[in-house]
């Protein structure tokens, strides 16, 4: 398949991790940053802060199984299995080390990252996810109520027919209804992200990943497995402020409990945006990013 990029500067090319054929666009020179979207986005996320980021930095920006135009084969949804796609993808690019910058799933793979393969992340800049020391508090299920799409996407033959039939409704209301910012998304935007979930294939592999990978891992932080591992990483946290599953006023009940498993973790709360801060906030993004990797 071939791809005329629509941001320029950006190269398209396709990449074998371990039999997947792994859509990867990239842009600019120097030292690496690996961009892992979110759902139900692709590489088209990071289509803000690519060129500021370029300016300094390779950019190197994959679709993860199942997303975009990487392959999605009826398997692999976990989150050792998405992680495995990531280092493979690594080691295909000849990348010992790589700054991270990471948003919703693709966030949960980017502490994954950094606690299972400290050695390959230099800097982490994570977006929209809370770290993996969440702690359960009773005030959570004032807010939980708010995800329940999750429990629709992760059913079998249900998830598939409401993320890819009609007017796709439900990908279209997580777009709209989790973000603030009105110049967001534009109609093409969001034809972007929708079209490739129109194939049936891409319909259950995001019914599969949050019945195997989001979900799941949800219960493991919950459930405390993560608080035997330490964080070494240099961490960053960017929420916004006016996402209703994380705001600042709930930070300190529901946020905290790293403090003792981070070596360098902050966390902030970015005014004008909601769930997705890359397309509401990329000039924070691109501004965090770049002060983050420059420090020594």
């Amino acid at each position: 398949m071939d791809i005329e990029s629509p941001l320029k500067g950006v190269e398209h090319r396709f990449v074998d991790v371990a039999g997947l054929r792994m859509h990867v666009a990239e842009a600019g020179r120097g030292e690496p940053v690996l961009l892992l979207h979110g759902f139900p986005q692709h590489w088209w996320e990071w289509r803000k802060v690519i060129g500021g980021l370029a300016a300094h930095h390779r950019v190197i920006v994959p679709d993860l199984r199942g997303a975009g135009w990487t392959d999605a084969p009826a398997d692999g949804y976990d989150s050792d299995r998405l992680l495995a796609d990531v280092t493979g993808l690594l080691d295909a690019l000849g990348l010992d080390r790589v700054y991270l910058i990471a948003h919703d799933y693709g966030a949960i793979l980017g502490f994954k990252l950094c606690l299972e393969h400290p050695e390959r992340v230099r800097d982490y800049l994570s977006l929209a996810s809370p770290h993996p020391y969440v702690r359960f508090h009773p005030g959570l299920l004032t807010v939980m109520w708010r995800l329940w799409f999750q429990f629709v996407i992760a059913t079998p033959g249900i998830g598939p027919r409401f993320l890819s039939g009609g007017r796709q409704r439900l990908p279209r209301h997580l777009l709209q209804a989790y973000s603030v910012a009105p110049d967001a998304f534009s109609e093409a935007d969001i034809e972007q992200f929708l079209a490739p979930l129109r194939e049936p294939a891409r319909a259950r592999a995001g019914s599969a990943l949050y019945r195997d990978c989001v979900m799941k891992e949800a219960r493991r932080i919950m459930s405390g497995a993560y608080r035997g591992t330490r964080l070494t990483t240099r961490t960053r946290i960017l929420y916004g402020a006016q996402d209703p599953v994380a705001r600042p006023e709930q930070a300190q009940r529901f946020l905290g409990g790293y403090e003792e498993h981070a070596d360098d973790l902050t966390q902030e709360f970015v005014e004008g945006a909601a769930h997705f801060v890359a397309d509401e906030r990329p000039d924070v993004v691109v501004e965090r990013a770049l002060a983050l990797f420059a420090q020594p």
